[in-house]
């Protein structure tokens, strides 16, 4: 039985007296394969130096986060474009619009969500979106972008039935994480009314914790908590559900070695 976690920032300065203790355990724990977005040009050192340690286990993406988006956007775009020419990527993002902290730079957020697009297009290269208080926002800009639009995933999904039905029409899947184990997820309607092969498993570590370790640092070892309540849910065993959405994963992000 083997996990993959979709989305994991194990490089940030959370794990840096514990680091390689944090992947090993996750190995440990059937997590496998670990995907480390990018958040901008300051991550890109660490990110590759633990994928560098755990080159089997760490896979390194492109990208420029919109919570980084500000005035010098276009230099920050510059090196997300030289990554992606001169290294090996697994997916472009984190990308998207982030409207909760700041909206003083949403249309250089829409500029650089749609370049970000295009490159993952021309380097076939699924994309890893990030929509905090954004999905009408992203909608409008996949909409208007065209075809063929990447694979990829709505990282950490934050609406409704019918916003899940839309994404999976748009042909995207949804990351869920350990917010689905809160008590007040809405998650939990989604996972009931959308197949489990458009859904991926995901932590965000080193934020939003499944219970029981909620509002306590997150690592990619906790997927299985998240996997076994799913597989509560909807009265199926957790190694269907970590077949699946392994699956999944080694489809969107074309992991074939797995």
């Amino acid at each position: 039985m083997f996990f993959v976690d979709t989305h994991a920032h194990l490089y940030l300065k959370e794990f840096d007296n514990d680091q390689s203790e944090v992947v090993r355990r996750a190995v440990e724990n059937g997590v496998t394969t670990m995907l480390l977005p990018n958040i901008d040009a300051e991550s890109i050192e660490p990110m590759r130096r633990l994928c560098n340690l755990f080159p089997k286990h760490c896979l390194p993406t492109a990208g420029l986060h919109p919570t980084s988006v500000n005035k010098n956007y276009r230099d920050e775009m510059a090196i997300v474009e030289s990554e992606l020419k001169t290294q090996k990527c697994h997916a472009v993002g984190e990308t998207g619009i982030d409207l909760y902290w700041d909206t003083t730079f949403f249309k250089e957020q829409k500029y650089c969500f749609n370049r970000q697009l295009e490159l993952a297009v021309q380097y076939n290269l699924p994309v890893i979106i990030h929509s905090r208080n954004s999905l009408n926002e992203i909608f409008d800009i996949l909409k208007a972008f065209g075809t063929p639009l990447p694979s990829g995933i709505f990282h950490c999904f934050p609406g409704n039935v019918a916003e899940a039905e839309k994404i999976i029409e748009l042909g995207f899947h949804l990351g869920i994480g350990g917010v689905v184990t809160f008590k007040k997820s809405n998650q939990n309607e989604v996972i009931k009314s959308i197949p489990l092969k458009h859904i991926v498993l995901e932590t965000d570590a080193p934020y939003l914790a499944p219970v029981p370790f909620r509002g306590q640092r997150n690592e990619s070892a906790y997927i299985p908590i998240i996997a076994q309540h799913i597989a509560n849910q909807l009265n199926i065993s957790v190694e269907e559900v970590a077949e699946v959405t392994t699956g999944n994963a080694v489809e969107v992000f074309n992991l074939s070695e797995l």
